[in-house]
């Protein structure tokens, strides 16, 4: 930088000499000091504010959209704190309470965990598989859904875990729903 100026204050005298009139060579005008530091502190300020509030979003946004997967027994334990929030519930299915209704088209069944029980209401005309009524019981359900505040549940999803198992070494199918057995109509 030093060596332009030197350059330039070369150039300017050169040009009075070649005119010899006497002029006046003022100094080159001081450029204000720059506010950087401050810019850099307000930008930094403003990108924490962002990232403050991004993560309130989160943490709060979020927790009503969080669902809880609980065992039936937990589930009924914290009713109060859990009724109308969406939740995922885990339990066994109590044999001879899968029933289906046509019109309108839903399934009802009772799912328990090791104390208590769970009235499931799936107001939807198709469920998985796997999912049967099993007169030696071990049916192991998942459900999703809302709890009511009289108890019962509301679910809009069910899964059931696979209960037959396969032996490689017979390659046969053990365990299961037997042929025949299925969810029971109301009449």
């Amino acid at each position: 930088m030093s060596k332009k100026l030197d350059e330039e204050l070369a150039h300017a005298l050169s040009l009075v000499e070649q005119q010899d009139t006497p002029a006046v060579v003022k100094p080159a005008a001081a450029s204000p000091p720059t506010k950087r530091p401050s810019r850099s502190l307000g930008l930094l300020a403003t990108l924490l504010v962002m990232v403050g509030a991004l993560v309130a979003l989160f943490l709060v946004g979020f927790k009503e959209a969080a669902v809880y997967a609980t065992p039936v027994d937990q589930l009924l334990a914290a009713k109060e704190k859990l009724a109308g929030r969406k939740v995922r519930v885990e339990g066994e299915l109590v044999p001879g309470t899968l029933a289906k209704r046509d019109t309108p088209c839903e399934y009802r069944f009772e799912i328990h965990g090791t104390q208590a029980s769970l009235p499931v209401r799936y107001a939807q005309c198709v469920i998985p598989d796997t999912f049967r009524d099993v007169k030696g019981g071990g049916v192991q359900v998942t459900v999703e859904g809302t709890l009511q505040q009289d108890g019962n549940f509301e679910a809009s999803l069910v899964m059931a875990k696979c209960t037959s198992k396969y032996d490689p070494n017979t390659h046969e199918m053990k365990g299961g729903a037997e042929a025949g057995e299925g969810p029971l109509s109301l009449k």
